[in-house]
């Protein structure tokens, strides 16, 4: 039951820093309508070519704008001391990281969720579709989160180029998107793709954790 009580305290702690730095996250979301807004005015007026290419700037930009408080993961716990303490307090690095995960995913990733249909109605997408959007992004945000991860935890001691983090990520969403796309898109039944994509997801979430506690581990000892 303790370790049980130590996570609810370190979601509950997450949720305070979550709401002291909510500013970050409004950013983020503006960041992204006034992107829709630029490639909206760009398009013109062609309702066409605008539901054609809509999905898939909505969900490049989605990428862009919910990555942009990647690098802040690990990097103040990092400095203030408070992974090593978490650490001491019976939590494994494995085990803070996949909770670091799933409260991006949730604090992070899911406000993005309600920004879609807004975004859905700008380049006149229809219901099924936005429906369809919703869902690949809640699947493959997850993804993204645990990109993140392994890409924050890489960058606990690089003090010049925090850019290389982003590449990283920029590089391995690129199938989410073209799948996550591609599964929109789909005339046919796209149940199995979904499925696909909900394995791949699980794959990460399995994979992450391990990578990005190794890296905190590197970091901490070469700090």
């Amino acid at each position: 039951m303790q370790i049980f009580k130590k996570i609810k305290l370190f979601f509950f702690r997450e949720l305070k820093l979550f709401y002291s730095k909510i500013t970050d996250l409004f950013s983020n979301i503006l960041f992204f309508f006034l992107s829709i807004f630029v490639f909206v005015f760009a398009l013109g007026a062609e309702k066409a070519l605008m539901q054609t290419i809509g999905v898939g700037i909505i969900w490049a930009l989605l990428l862009l704008s919910s990555t942009l408080s990647i690098r802040r993961i690990y990097e103040d716990d990092f400095k203030n001391g408070s992974l090593i303490i978490m650490h001491m307090g019976g939590l494994s690095y494995e085990l803070i990281a996949f909770l670091k995960i799933i409260s991006h995913f949730i604090f992070v990733q899911i406000p993005f969720l309600i920004s879609i249909p807004i975004a859905g109605l700008f380049f006149n997408i229809n219901i099924n579709e936005i429906i369809v959007l919703i869902i690949t992004f809640a699947i493959g945000s997850l993804i993204l989160s645990c990109l993140g991860s392994i890409s924050a935890s890489m960058n606990l001691l690089n003090k010049t180029n925090f850019s290389i983090g982003s590449l990283i990520i920029l590089l391995f969403s690129i199938p989410v998107i073209i799948f996550s796309v591609g599964i929109i898109n789909s005339n046919n039944d796209f149940t199995s793709l979904l499925n696909l994509l909900f394995g791949i997801a699980l794959i990460f979430v399995g994979i992450s954790p391990w990578s990005s506690a190794s890296c905190i581990k590197l970091a901490i000892k070469n700090k």
